[in-house]
C-alpha cells in the first residue's frame, strides 16, 4: 500500500464542482488486483446528512483530489461512501473506488481554453495563474 497527503477534495455532481473544506486527508492505493482505493477525509459535521444521503443511495460518484502538493495535477476517483463517522466536532468520511484516468497536461488544456475564449496578454496571465491555483474543472472533462 501507498499512502498519500490529500490536499483538497471536490464532489463532481451534474457537471458542478462542489468543493468540501477538510481538516485533514489521506489518499491509499492498496496496490491490489482490484486498482481499490481508500480516501479518507476529516472535514466539519455539516457534511453530514450529505454523506450519509450517498452512503444510503450507494451511487457510484466522481471526486477530483489534489495528493500531496497544490500545484499537483488533480486526480479523478470514482467512489462510493463506505462510511460515515463523528469524530468530537468533526466527521470521518471514508471513500473507496478506483482511479478515474490518468490526465496530464492540466496547465496546456486549461491555456487552450483561456485563448479559445479569448482572453490575451495581462488578462490571459491573470486568468491562468488565478485557474491554475485554483483548478476548475476543464469543459473537456464534463
Amino acid at each position: 500500500m501507498k499512502t498519500f497527503k490529500m490536499i483538497s477534495v471536490s464532489i463532481i455532481s451534474e457537471n458542478e464542482e462542489v468543493p468540501i473544506t477538510i481538516e485533514d486527508g489521506i489518499v491509499i492505493n492498496q496496490e491490489n488486483s482490484s486498482r481499490s482505493w481508500i480516501l479518507e477525509l476529516f472535514t466539519d459535521q455539516k457534511y453530514e446528512n450529505y454523506f450519509n444521503e450517498l452512503k444510503t443511495s450507494n451511487k457510484v460518484y466522481d471526486v477530483k483530489v489534489i495528493i500531496s502538493y497544490p500545484e499537483n495535477e488533480p486526480a479523478h476517483f470514482e467512489v462510493v461512501t463506505y462510511s460515515v463517522k463523528q469524530i468530537g466536532n468533526h466527521l470521518s468520511v471514508l471513500l473507496r473506488g478506483t482511479l478515474k484516468r490518468v490526465r496530464r497536461k492540466y496547465a496546456e488544456s486549461l491555456l487552450s481554453e483561456l485563448i479559445e475564449e479569448g482572453l490575451t496578454g495581462e488578462d490571459l496571465l491573470s486568468k491562468f495563474e488565478n485557474d491554475m491555483k485554483t483548478r476548475p474543472a476543464l469543459k473537456k472533462d464534463q
